[in-house]
């Protein structure tokens, strides 16, 4: 009954102890569960969410996860419910051996936020495994001399489990000679001794088979047991002594093999062979110990044989055995305690969990970006690390917890600078010497549409050949964007209107790859230059632009013959001039003027006789178009001259243009007025050749004197203002109808035609035309007519 009420109390303790170990607490961003190991898969541990105080939803969109430093995902977190669950049996006793409190700690992480929180669930060990020894039977011999009170170690029972769950007691069969004596290692671990209670009488009873039992304190209670053979000998009755019954020694690990541990010695009372003692590990040694260390039979001396190491295990207890050469033979039994001292021997380990993947350029500080675990295995300061990353990087540590970081940002990222980080971080321990550990971590920006297309310049110049094909390439704007995929795809438009109509009108642009195609044929005459602006625009979001501005030059091309002003022709007829008997050698008889409405090479004409009545009477001035009389007028040559100039500009082909002068030598002009006066007098007499040689020599007259008068006006208007007139090396003048010095009167406004070589031209009803006056023409003459330069269109002049 007694026994009834005891097992319901423990059982009602045990209850207790899982209702408060399953409680959980949350300090400082903590939160702890217990849970008993064995549970099936799927079990449910606890509801973090609500425990944390987490959203759910901001669980589910925040793509929340479990992370933990263990190869086996034994824990899992379903994100929809918030339930902290059993996802792989465990075993504690192969997790955590024999530490006494087993932990798997994790981390719950939510995907682009800077919070984390840390969790710890303590595997709870429940009486899975029952007590074992290591051999089903343990054989003794005790000589009959041994005197009551004779203790002999006996092997301990193995259980895996901890706590109350492990061994806790032995007991040994009912018997008259021997009893049992357990202890209580330092180690914590229970051992027990067979103590002899009455003397032996090896004639009475040679042999004792006893059981021994060994159980813990799990619920339900669990035991092992093993057989016991005693074997009593006669005579040699004294065992072997050690000096000490606990020898305690420190040896520093990872010592080289052959280093001395201790010296242990027995002596034995007897003589002879009984007295020779022989050392051994006992029975109990462990397999481990046996390979670390080893004892020489003769001196007692135990030396390192292995690789010991402070992180397997701290403490090594053997025990020795000291054996006579009797028969029988006696031991003696005494036990070395090795601790083994920590050296720095074990480098900082890194633990690297990234949050993400990828991080945007455009991410806020204070983002985290990976979780960063530093373990060391070693102990004291040889376990305490620190942890830093270079400072020229837009990156930062943060401490979380003991031995965890968050590398946040510390900067705005730009990925055109640097699309990829390879960043080392450094551990280091505080043992003498340090050890230092190194990792590198590689980051990716991700891109955002942060860049505008960029032009190489902000402005173009293109030069089109006018007269060019239409739908033919002129030019290519091409930006560049230095984002990625669609953030970098580029489209090209124009902006604005050009000459009030739709730059579309005039120029189109290829959208694709900002290739600029002229949709129509360009006249220099008419348009000159312009100006269009091309925008560069993205394809992110939101999409951004730029823009260019390209100057158009439209380049002259030789399309224009040149066009004679002076001297004119009537309708159906050559030109006419009169030349006096008298005149000598370099008279001036008039002057050609001629005009081309392209410019530069294309408008720089030349003048040469292509057809004369004489050949050898006048000559052409090659630049001024002066024509001259190339010697005197001799009685002999005939009246009528006719000759024909030919004009042509300096272009690539040429063109030219002709014009036909018919000149009348008269004998005296002086006497020809003589003469017409008589005729008039006489009108009978006058006859038509008379008539039309007085009216000639009128008009002339008349020209001449009105060309002076405006001469002479100019020259004067010139010297008033001569320094605002001549700031530019060449001056341009229009010269319109009503003062061309070298027209015929209304002939400039009557329809014109001259006779070329071979043909008849005709010319506008009405025209005007450019002389130039160079600043020390008009110092020195009165006028200098000549092209202008560079040629400028009638209507610019």
């Amino acid at each position: 009954m007694a026994s009834s009420q005891s097992n319901s109390a423990l059982q009602f303790m045990v209850l207790v102890f899982i209702f408060l170990n399953c409680a959980f607490d949350v300090v400082s961003g903590q939160i702890r569960y217990s849970v008993p190991e064995e549970r099936e898969q799927g079990a449910e541990i606890g509801n973090i969410a609500e425990d944390l105080g987490l959203n759910l939803r901001k669980l589910l969109a925040g793509k929340g996860r479990l992370v933990s430093d263990y190869k086996m995902r034994y824990l899992e977190i379903n994100v929809e419910n918030g339930i902290l669950f059993v996802n792989e049996r465990i075993d504690r006793d192969q997790l955590c051996g024999s530490i006494t409190t087993c932990v798997l700690s994790f981390q719950i992480v939510i995907e682009n936020s800077p919070e984390m929180y840390r969790g710890e669930v303590e595997i709870l060990d429940i009486n899975d495994n029952s007590p074992s020894f290591p051999e089903s039977t343990i054989l003794l011999q005790m000589a009959e001399s041994i005197a009551p009170g004779a203790r002999f170690p006996l092997e301990s029972a193995l259980d895996p489990d901890v706590g109350t769950n492990t061994v806790t007691g032995y007991k040994i069969s009912p018997n008259e000679y021997f009893g049992l004596k357990a202890q209580t290692a330092e180690d914590g671990t229970k051992t027990a001794e067979l103590l002899l209670e009455k003397p032996l009488d090896r004639e009475r009873q040679s042999s004792f088979q006893l059981i021994l039992t060994a159980t813990d304190g799990g619920d339900p209670q669990r035991s092992g047991a093993t057989r016991i053979v005693i074997t009593v000998l006669d005579s040699n009755d004294n065992a072997p002594a050690f000096d000490h019954e606990v020898y305690k020694v420190s040896l520093v690990e990872n010592s080289p093999r052959g280093t001395p541990v201790i010296k242990v010695h027995a002596s034995d009372p007897d003589e002879g062979p009984n007295a020779e003692v022989t050392y051994s590990f006992s029975n109990r040694a462990s397999q481990k110990v046996q390979e670390l260390f080893s004892l020489d039979p003769r001196t007692g001396e135990i030396r390192v044989q292995g690789m010991l190491d402070f992180e397997e295990a701290s403490s090594y207890s053997i025990d020795v055995q000291a054996a006579d050469s009797g028969s029988p033979v006696i031991a003696g039994h005494s036990k070395v305690l090795i601790k083994v001292i920590d050296v720095n021997d074990n480098a900082p380990e890194i633990k690297v969990t990234l949050v993400s993947s990828k991080v945007p350029e455009d991410a806020a500080r204070g983002t985290v970006i990976v979780l960063i675990n530093v373990i060391d295995r070693d102990s004291g300061e040889n376990g305490q690390v620190n942890c830093q990353i270079p400072q020229d990087v837009p990156f930062k540590l943060q401490t979380s917890l003991s031995n965890h970081y968050k590398l946040i940002t510390s900067a705005l990222l730009d990925r055109e600078t640097v699309a990829l980080y390879n960043i080392p971080i450094v551990a280091w321990d505080s043992g003498s010497p340090p050890l230092s550990t190194n990792k590198t971590i590689q980051i990716s920006v991700s891109d955002v549409n942060d860049n505008t297309p960029r032009f190489s310049r902000p402005s173009y110049t293109v030069y089109v050949m006018e007269n060019n094909t239409p739908g033919a390439s002129i030019f290519a704007a091409t930006a560049f964007d230095p984002d990625l995929e669609q953030n970098s795809y580029v489209s090209y438009s124009f902006k604005g209107n050009l000459q009030n109509s739709p730059v579309s009108t005039y120029l189109n642009v290829n959208s694709m790859n900002g290739t600029i195609y002229a949709l129509r044929s360009f006249d220099y005459e008419h348009l000159k230059n312009f100006q269009v602006q091309v925008q560069a625009r993205d394809a992110g979001v939101p999409p951004l632009s730029s823009s260019a501005t390209v100057n158009v030059i439209i380049l002259d091309q030789n399309d224009n013959a040149p066009l004679i002003v002076s001297p004119s022709a009537r309708s159906g007829s050559a030109a006419g001039e009169v030349v006096p008997q008298s005149a000598g050698q370099a008279y001036l008889v008039t002057k050609i003027i001629a005009t081309d409405a392209d410019s530069g090479q294309n408008a720089r004409l030349s003048y040469q006789v292509l057809k004369a009545t004489d050949p050898s009477l006048f000559n052409v001035g090659l630049n001024s178009g002066e024509i001259r009389t190339a010697r005197g007028i001799l009685e002999q040559d005939a009246t009528k001259q006719t000759l024909v100039i030919l004009v042509k500009d300096n272009g690539q082909p040429s063109l030219s243009s002709t014009v036909t002068i018919l000149f009348s030598i008269l004998d005296n002009v002086t006497d020809s007025f003589s003469e017409s006066s008589n005729l008039m007098r006489n009108p009978g007499y006058v006859s038509d050749v008379n008539l039309y040689l007085i009216v000639i020599l009128g008009s002339t007259s008349c020209i001449f004197l009105l060309t002076i008068i405006l001469l002479i006006g100019i020259k004067c208007k010139q010297d008033t203002n001569i320094s605002e007139e001549y700031n530019s090396p060449t001056c341009c003048h229009r010269l319109g109808d009503s003062s061309d010095a070298f027209n015929r009167g209304s002939a400039l406004k009557e329809s014109l035609t001259y006779t070329g070589a071979g043909e008849i031209v005709r010319m506008p009803d009405a025209y005007h035309y450019s002389v130039c006056l160079s600043p020390e023409s008009a110092k020195s003459d009165f006028l200098f007519l000549k092209p202008c330069t560079p040629p400028m269109s009638l209507a610019q002049c």
